[in-house]
């Protein structure tokens, strides 16, 4: 299925084939090739045991040591961990049912610059909350700040989007709603003020926002993407990117991440976890085509199945990680409890041949 560029609304999702003659049967479209590359890396399993425990992480990229850069992941039953690029657990912190994470560098946080990291709260499901912490990156611990409120419904993704000064957070919940949520940290607690809402037609999770070009991208789970402008002031008018169509996006459409080419512009690439057949979709952003997809098979550290939450961060993560690195959640890693494999951003471009 060719790639959706604009003008498609939530509203009026349907395709219209057309009439189709009966004398000229449909052409076999073309095998999709999914290529194939292997984690370099692993972390530490989470502690809920038996259970589809783990989910989302975000990565805080060290400037002075790159190979110190540390990734922030979710236990959805229990709390955030804190890893070392070697996978190794660097601390935990319990906070009951949190789903979805992000984090931003160099935030005002009362006053002093920080590391912000926001979780999607699941602890009351009629309202959705922001969790709000403080990641000390020299000890890897991270300190709650509080909860603001969001939206109605059970939260589920969450991302954050900077703008001229102004940080938000996007509440995805479970029924498909989306709320911004306008931060403000300059007190001794953190304050949030709903500024828009947004919405799809069904369950939604993963979403990320591309803060050059002020797109937010969200999965709507059984149905496909979706490109919202990100800005408070912006049209609310859902873009279709791409549709479930089994070859190119399985059911259900989980995490999002930007894989940014480094430039102003829109270069690189929206990354998907097309959870259904356990692989990764990438279009290009300038302009939400299609470019190819790719799996983490068995190897030293065993492949990824079910994926949910995934992140991409480009530029050097040290000499495992030259070009950048991949998180993705393993949901199938038995024996043991489920954790997060690594993979070189690098393999993933030489891959699909667009390096």
């Amino acid at each position: 299925m060719a790639a959706c560029g604009g003008g498609e609304t939530a509203d009026n999702a349907l395709t219209n084939m057309g009439n189709v003659s009966e004398s000229a049967p449909a052409a076999t479209p073309a095998p999709i090739v999914t290529a194939e590359v292997t984690a370099r890396g692993e972390t530490d399993v989470v502690g809920t045991a038996n259970a589809d425990a783990a989910d989302d992480p975000a990565i805080w990229r060290d400037p002075a040591d790159p190979a110190k850069s540390l990734i922030v992941a979710t236990d959805k039953k229990a709390g955030l961990y804190v890893y070392g690029l070697d996978g190794k657990t660097r601390s935990f912190i319990k906070t009951g049912r949190v789903n979805n994470v992000d984090l931003r560098a160099d935030v005002a946080i009362g006053g002093t610059d920080g590391v912000l990291v926001v979780a999607s709260d699941r602890s009351d499901e009629a309202n959705a909350r922001v969790a709000l912490f403080r990641l000390d990156t020299a000890t890897a611990k991270l300190t709650a700040l509080g909860t603001v409120p969001s939206i109605e419904g059970e939260a589920y993704g969450m991302c954050l989007y900077r703008d001229a000064g102004a940080l938000y957070a996007f509440m995805v919940t479970k029924e498909g709603g989306i709320g911004q949520v306008a931060l403000d940290l300059t007190g001794a607690q953190p304050v949030g003020r709903l500024v828009r809402r947004l919405k799809v037609g069904s369950q939604a999770e993963g979403c990320v926002v591309d803060e050059r070009t002020h797109r937010l991208y969200v999965a709507e789970e059984d149905v496909g993407l979706w490109r919202f402008d990100a800005r408070p002031t912006g049209a609310a008018e859902a873009v279709s990117i791409a549709k479930v169509d089994k070859q190119r996006l399985f059911d259900d459409v989980e995490g999002l991440a930007i894989a940014s080419d480094g430039s102003e512009g829109d270069g690189g690439y929206l990354v998907v976890s097309s959870q259904g057949d356990n692989a990764y979709a990438l279009y290009r952003l300038a302009d939400d085509a299609y470019v190819g997809r790719f799996r983490i098979a068995k190897g030293r550290f065993g492949s990824t199945e079910e994926t949910d939450g995934i992140e991409v961060i480009v530029g050097d993560f040290g000499p495992a990680f030259p070009g950048g690195i991949m998180i993705a959640q393993d949901g199938e890693n038995a024996p043991a409890a489920q954790n997060f494999k690594l993979v070189a951003w690098d393999d993933v471009l030489k891959a699909l041949k667009l390096k």
